[in-house]
């Protein structure tokens, strides 16, 4: 295993790694079954993990499909790719694993003839160069492999009395727009990633889609905004305590009218080069 360097640069995540580790949501069961299932006829299949975190994907499959060969895994937080490395040391046996701090699109294969198996984007490929990372990702793979994209949305983004409210006190400290860390507000992908796929060597495409229903406390919903970029701490300046006590009190309110569920769905898609096994 190759331990994460120390020299991190800023970025939008930088030191919400404890929270983000602690407080997000995991990859679905159904989901980690649909991702095994890609690397079947793989023997032993290299995993290539894009916007890792804190390494949510790696350690859903490394149980799940023993016979992988090694991981690599891509994350501009540093912060992040320790947390990771922590989470994976028990999981990886003797396999090696990768950590690198760059962005996707800048990932070079670790040695001469390496190719993944399977690419995996959770949450994440809507802060990256999509175009980019597909290219890369047609370089870094072998010729049968896949390219999964996921995600469930955010707190920001479900559509419930509770998560309006809550947004509506975001906005009251931090103003109408999502910020997305402190570099600015935060702007969608511009286009669907079907699009982006479509555009790619990767355009044969399978979209799975798994609800998902969740109980929040307040106090995982808490920790879960202080791991995101649109509501971490440092963004609320010295007004943060004062945040967090109103959040609290607003989020038992709304938990005594039958809790904070969260009825989300997670969307998997599976792409391919044509012609590639599904």
């Amino acid at each position: 295993m190759t331990t994460p360097p120390r020299n991190e640069p800023e970025g939008l995540f930088t030191s919400t790694a404890a929270d983000y580790a602690r407080h997000r949501p995991g990859i679905p069961p159904e989901a980690v079954s649909l991702l095994a299932d890609t690397m079947r006829d793989a023997d032993r299949p290299a995993l290539l993990d894009l916007g890792s975190g804190t390494g949510q994907v790696p350690a859903a499959l490394l149980p799940a499909v023993p016979r992988i060969g090694g991981v690599d895994l891509v994350d501009l937080d540093q912060d992040m790719l320790r947390q990771a490395a922590t989470t994976l040391e028990p999981l990886l046996s003797s396999r090696p694993a990768g950590f690198h701090p760059v962005a996707a699109e800048d990932f070079t294969p670790p040695f001469d003839g390496y190719q993944a198996d399977l690419i995996t984007c959770a949450r994440s490929l809507h802060w990256m160069d999509r175009s980019a990372v597909l290219k890369m990702a047609d370089l870094a793979t072998s010729p049968e492999a896949t390219v999964a994209i996921m995600g469930d949305g955010s707190l920001w983004t479900y559509r419930a009395a509770w998560t309006a409210a809550l947004k509506q006190l975001i906005q009251s400290y931090l103003g109408e727009e999502r910020r997305a860390g402190a570099s600015g507000v935060y702007a969608g992908p511009g286009r669907r990633y079907e699009d982006d796929l479509a555009a790619s060597p990767f355009h044969q495409v399978t979209e799975r889609r798994f609800p998902v229903r969740r109980v929040w406390t307040s106090a995982q919903v808490l920790g879960y905004l202080r791991s995101t970029s649109f509501a971490r701490p440092d963004l609320f300046g010295g007004r943060h305590d004062r945040f967090e006590a109103e959040a609290r009190e607003l989020l038992e309110r709304h938990s005594e009218r039958g809790g904070l569920v969260e009825e989300a769905v997670f969307t998997v898609l599976l792409a391919r080069r044509p012609g590639a096994k599904a």
